[in-house]
């Protein structure tokens, strides 16, 4: 029988443990072991249970209660925790006085903070609550928006023939660690209007704001457009992203917050500019001029490495929903769509929220290295004459939560060798990791071993894992570039490494397919039929519903991370960094975040034959190489023991692993990044772009559009160069001499003639007007001996741009 009505009732808690409550509703908790360790206290077996301090707080009797209460230790405690969450002490950005930078929103789909909050899918969000996080730590001034799914992501099982199934457990908010902020605000759905309340998440200093349409006087369609977190079709996607963008900018405007900065994590939140926009054309400005004022402010971080990964939008459903709002900037619905269009993709006319995201802002940037190469590569259309390195697109590679996701037996080694601040250490602190007892590692690492195999017995049925075999993990979202069943290629080479009888091998699974990725779950398929057909069942395990409490435990006591995507469509990766913090070696492809971080001590590179185009003879050689890293190394090494049991040429490459992953790959590490070569210069730019009534927007505008009525009118009329110094000619087309940029580009060529590599230096103006030819010259130093060529490139330049491809005009001679 189930009741009529459902309610959430709160625990009585008595005044002077009032703190309790405000530490459980603030997400500090999660990576505070002093506070965990209270909450443990108040009531084990319910801690142990759920691991959630909310749920801790509801079990406790009133007799219980009364004991506490009574209790100087738990009241002093309590203060202490409450102290350390609001962050009382000095911060890194408290020491930076002459930073310009007063208020960031940040804005994505989805937050991992606890798995308490079941408010994300997998790495876009955990990478989220990674950095509000490290934000709090740092003392970042940053307010974050999301949407408060009252369904979350999918719960995952596995039926009898080990197919993935999903369902969908409503979450009720007065059970979870939101906060109603009593702020409400409407937004237009294609004619509905909807009433959105605001919930606020503490974590740390940060607050973070969660949309909510699931209101009684909202139509039925409107109540569900914050049903699931990436579920429904292309127009449910579409509402959500409405909701997320320009919801997010109504949503601090209703909070009285003015961000100089928004930071868009990844292409979902693109709409918000759209909104900035029609504030801005609504207080007096152009089109144009609202541009540039929207830009100034704004930082896109893209995610992915395929253009398949983008949010497109077909015309009509654009139409539908932003055809009025067209009207009220201003402008024709074609002027809109012409934000999200690529010239250079005149066949598809679906509106690309990337595309948006990079017109929109003043900075972008991938997340590795690599990863900046690749979007490069993916985007460099959008600025057709320029070099595809020089396409404005930069990279803070991610780093990882210390704090959060370092298990805390690990952490007091780190504490005890590192100093308390190890998590923002720079190299010198972290070399002292050579220096930890192999001892005391291994131990920690067995303990840690021990209990992942217990997790996984509690959760499955069966003696599975052997606490004392070398354990291989693997772990992400089943997607087929990532190549779960990779091992599974070579079924014999396979089971003989798990059924060693003197050096056992093996490997724990997890991970969940996209509901409507059927190519993913047949992965995931893949692995329960190897287990059932060929007798390993206690040695090859998948371990359903994979949350974040799933991953610590396996970062915690797998000795190998494995990764084996097909490079470079692994925009990052970071399970690997957590992983490695923990004391686990990498075994992957040089894809993501590890074709940075691998030096050849700290694990292991599989190679990658991206060059060869039969994909099944990729994998297949892919596949060899794993395996002969693991028959031929891997293996061995674990299994090299001292007379004292113990395997040091494995702890050495552990100690080095920390020394040389530990000072790079944190968050900590990735938001200082942010905050000095991305936040604190998007302040000033837009800070200049406001003042005096938005004059220096305006003016750019103004001078971009002349720009581009004139440049076809440049031209270069004659070259005339030595090995080291050049001289040319150039007509203006009614341009002035300082708004054009002159270069030399030169380097070393090949038997064609084509450049090699690169080099560009400035040409200074010596004579001429904007009326007649300018001349320019320069001096350049040749790099290397052999084959060299230079030639000369004219770009648009003017002091309020950001870069100075901004425009994407280039003329070369």
């Amino acid at each position: 029988m189930r009741p009529v009505h459902s309610f959430h009732i709160a625990p009585s808690v008595p005044t002077e443990l009032a703190g309790l409550n405000t530490l459980a509703r603030n997400v500090h908790w999660t990576w505070d072991h002093a506070t965990q360790r209270l909450f443990e206290r108040l009531d084990p077996s319910v801690w142990a249970a759920t691991g959630d301090p909310l749920r801790v707080i509801e079990g406790i009797s009133a007799e219980r209660w009364q004991e506490l209460s009574a209790d100087q230790s738990v009241l002093d405690e309590i203060a202490a925790a409450q102290a350390r969450s609001g962050g009382d002490n000095p911060s890194w950005f408290d020491q930076r006085d002459d930073s310009a930078l007063k208020l960031v929103a940040y804005l994505s789909p989805e937050f991992g903070l606890t798995e308490t909050l079941a408010q994300y899918s997998g790495g876009l969000g955990v990478l989220a609550g990674d950095h509000l996080k490290a934000a709090s730590d740092l003392g970042i001034p940053l307010v974050a928006v999301g949407l408060l799914y009252r369904e979350g992501y999918f719960r995952q099982r596995l039926n009898a023939d080990g197919w993935q199934m999903e369902r969908y457990p409503e979450q009720n908010p007065g059970a979870l660690a939101v906060t109603p902020t009593g702020a409400t605000f409407t937004i237009d759905l294609a004619g509905d209007s909807v009433e959105v309340a605001i919930w606020r998440v503490d974590v740390g200093r940060i607050p973070l704001y969660l949309l909510d349409t699931n209101l009684p006087d909202n139509s039925p369609d409107a109540r569900a457009v914050t049903d699931r977190l990436y579920g429904g079709d292309s127009e449910h996607r579409l509402r959500q992203e409405i909701l997320l963008g320009v919801g997010g900018v109504r949503a601090v405007r209703a909070l009285g917050l003015a961000p100089q900065v928004f930071h868009l994590n990844e292409g979902h939140a693109g709409f918000l500019a759209l909104e900035r926009i029609r504030e801005l054309t609504n207080a007096g400005l152009s089109w144009p001029e609202a541009i540039e004022a929207v830009r100034a402010g704004g930082v896109f971080t893209t995610h992915t490495p395929v253009p398949a990964g983008i949010d497109r939008f077909a015309p009509e459903l654009m139409t539908k929903y932003f055809g009025a709002f067209a009207g009220q900037c201003g402008v024709t619905l074609d002027d809109l769509l012409a934000l999200g269009r690529r010239d250079d993709e005149a066949n598809d006319p679906r509106f690309n929220m990337a595309v948006l995201g990079l017109r929109m802002t003043a900075r972008a940037n991938g997340v590795a290295a690599l990863h900046g190469e690749v979007s490069r590569a993916m985007f460099g259309g959008l600025w057709p004459d320029l070099p595809v390195e020089e396409v404005p697109i930069g990279s803070v590679t991610n780093g990882v939560h210390a704090p959060t996701w370092v298990a805390p037996r690990i952490a007091d080694l780190f504490s005890a060798h590192l100093g308390r601040s190890w998590d923002g250490g720079d190299a010198a602190t972290w070399s002292a990791a050579h220096h930890i007892d192999s001892h005391a590692i291994w131990r920690a690492r067995s303990e840690g071993r021990a209990d992942l195999v217990r997790h996984v017995r509690a959760a499955l049925p069966g003696d599975l894992l052997d606490p004392n075999a070398l354990t291989i993990g693997f772990a992400r979202r089943f997607a087929t570039y990532k190549r779960a069943t990779l091992l599974v290629s070579q079924p014999d080479r396979l089971r003989a490494l798990l059924t060693a009888a003197d050096r056992p091998v093996q490997f724990l699974f997890a991970g969940k397919a996209h509901p409507a990725d059927e190519p993913g779950k047949s992965m995931i398929q893949g692995i329960e039929r190897f287990r059932r057909d060929y007798g390993v069942e206690a040695r090859f395990v998948f371990l359903p519903d994979y949350d974040m409490a799933v991953a610590r435990s396996m970062y915690a006591g797998a000795d190998v991370w494995l990764n084996n995507p097909r490079r470079p469509l692994e925009a990052c990766g970071t399970s690997g960094m957590k992983a490695a913090l923990n004391g686990a070696l990498n075994c992957s492809i040089l894809d993501g975040w590890w074709d940075e971080a691998f030096d050849g001590r700290n694990g292991w590179a599989i190679d990658s034959f991206e060059d060869d185009p039969d994909m099944d003879r990729r994998d297949r050689r892919e596949a060899a190489s794993l395996f002969a890293l693991l028959e031929r190394e891997i293996v061995p090494l674990f299994y090299q023991r001292g007379d004292d049991g113990i395997p040091h040429g494995w702890l050495d490459r552990v100690r080095h692993n920390w020394a040389s992953i530990g000072p790079v790959f944190t968050a900590n590490r990735m938001v200082r990044e942010y905050t000095t070569e991305y936040y604190e210069p998007t302040a000033n730019g837009e800070q200049r772009a406001r003042e005096n009534g938005h004059a220096v927007a305006r003016e750019l505008a103004a001078w971009k559009s002349r720009v581009r009525g004139l440049w076809d009118g440049i031209k270069v009329l004659s070259v005339d160069a030595s090995a080291d110094h050049i001289d040319t000619l150039v007509e203006l087309g009614g341009l002035r001499a300082g708004e054009v940029r002159a270069q030399v580009v030169h380097g070393p060529t090949d038997a064609e003639g084509e450049f090699i590599s690169r080099t560009i230096a400035d040409l200074s103006v010596v004579e001429g007007e904007a009326s007649g030819p300018v001349r320019f010259v320069g001096s350049y130093q040749p790099t290397t001996a052999g084959g060299y060529g230079c030639t000369i490139r004219l770009m648009p330049t003017h002091a309020a741009m950001t870069e100075p491809a901004d425009l994407g005009l280039v003329t070369w001679a």
